[in-house]
């Protein structure tokens, strides 16, 4: 193998041209200084840079000096960017994605890009780099052979109970993004509903006041409760070993759901889904014990 000429990264540099395709470009979650060097010279070289917010990408390429040209790409236009890139490639252009902070496709928009591609058989090409999500993992202290990464939590309640009651089921340790202001609202739903674990609050990744606060969901709750944390916040949940898994009676659940201010209704929806019981006898037996 020659070394220079058989390496594949050596080859993106050297070309005079980038090979037409969709480049997925990791950017800094924070600190700048974490923006690799083949990122750097692949949104230099691209024809079109597709980003989430032309602002923040902006002020990234004028540090670095890039002049490249930007289209903005957000989940409220990512069906017609994949449309755009398709065009693009087609037409022997080369084009980059990124999103605002970290992976792109990871809680982020970039998804349909990559379908659009799959589905037209168009190339496409990941460069990997910093991520929210592993580094609050790591920094947690918690497992991490086995990871269930979350993203945001869904704000609709049914689809919110449903995920949450997977969750209670995974032995892994569980990664949640979360706003700060509704950090100590979701730790206090998530020790009601999945029980007093092992877990961190990780906020402001990489900046320079970068925090991990490490305890149980009833400390962590309690602390932000009516202080809300600073900057962007990663929740990490330790996993239910099968071992030593907690065992909840319905009635048991039922009533830490009902003192919670819960009403018959949604308490028994969640008890029924969290146990896997029948809705109608969760909802019968939540009925008796508030009278």
């Amino acid at each position: 193998m020659n070394e220079l000429t058989d390496n594949p990264i050596n080859n993106v540099i050297d070309e005079q041209r980038l090979e037409p395709k969709l480049y997925l470009c990791a950017t800094p979650i924070g600190n700048l200084g974490d923006i690799t060097e083949r990122v750097l010279d692949t949104l230099r070289r691209v024809d079109v840079i597709f980003c989430e917010d032309t602002r923040n990408t902006g002020a990234l390429l004028k540090r670095f000096d890039i002049r490249s040209r930007l289209e903005s790409c957000h989940e409220h236009n990512e069906e017609a960017a994949a449309e755009r890139v398709k065009e693009l490639i087609r037409s022997g252009r080369a084009a980059a994605y990124v999103s605002d902070a970290g992976m792109p496709c990871i809680s982020d928009p970039g998804e349909r890009l990559v379908r659009a591609c799959i589905e037209e058989g168009l190339p496409f090409e990941v460069l990997p780099g910093a991520s929210a999500g592993l580094t609050a993992a790591i920094m947690s202290g918690l497992p991490t052979k086995r990871i269930f990464f979350v993203g945001f939590l869904p704000r609709e309640n049914r689809e919110r109970a449903e995920l949450i009651a997977e969750i209670r089921r995974v032995t892994a340790t569980v990664v949640i993004y979360e706003s700060p202001y509704r950090v100590g609202a979701t730790l206090n739903e998530l020790k009601e509903l999945l029980g007093d674990r092992k877990a961190a609050l990780v906020r402001e990744i990489t900046k320079l006041f970068e925090e991990t606060v490490r305890g149980t969901l009833s400390e962590l709750a309690e602390r932000f409760a009516e202080t809300p944390p600073r900057g962007e916040c990663v929740i990490v949940v330790s996993g239910e070993r099968a071992d030593e898994a907690q065992t909840e009676d319905l009635d048991g659940m039922l009533k830490r759901l009902l003192d919670s201010g819960m009403s018959v209704k949604d308490a028994a929806k969640q008890a029924a889904l969290l146990l896997d019981v029948p809705k109608s006898e969760a909802y019968r037996r939540a009925t008796e014990l508030k009278e």
